[in-house]
């Protein structure tokens, strides 16, 4: 997203919008994009810098860390904030200050039961067996205890 430095008026100027995601670089088997990124900003020159607020959102597809499948997730910045010092050009890029701010709100270990709101159905692997088939497949905790001569 590039700002155009003589377009802002002195009181400031308000960008709202869509525009493509700015996160090509992702790895498509944990997480992409899933829609533009919604952005509504307020942004003004002070002095010799540029101050930009507001709010970001970007649809993303994530895969839940638990049964591997994918769901999605409304990546949100409700906080954005940039203050950045104006060193000549009439045009300032705010993709790469866009581009890490989603990247820090990712969720490390995305869950589907978690960040997307739905019941996580649970691998055959992790299901756990009823506690009399587990009695009586394995022997008590403190079978070898009572083996212990002292």
């Amino acid at each position: 997203m590039k700002i155009h430095l003589r377009q802002i008026p002195h009181e400031g100027l308000r960008l709202e919008g869509d525009e493509e995601c700015p996160l090509p670089q992702l790895d498509p088997e944990e997480a992409q994009c899933a829609g533009p990124l919604r952005y509504a900003l307020d942004l003004g020159i002070s002095g010799h810098a540029l101050w930009v607020k507001g709010d970001l959102t970007q649809p993303v597809e994530l895969h839940c860390v638990r049964c591997l499948e994918a769901f999605p997730f409304a990546l949100t910045v409700k906080d954005f904030a940039v203050h950045t010092e104006l060193s000549g050009p009439e045009v300032v890029d705010l993709t790469p200050f866009i581009r890490e701010d989603l990247l820090l709100n990712l969720p490390a270990y995305p869950r589907c039961d978690r960040e997307g709101g739905r019941v996580c159905p649970v691998p055959a692997v992790l299901k756990r067996e009823t506690d009399e088939q587990v009695l009586a497949a394995r022997p008590p905790d403190w079978s070898a205890l009572d083996q212990l001569k002292l």
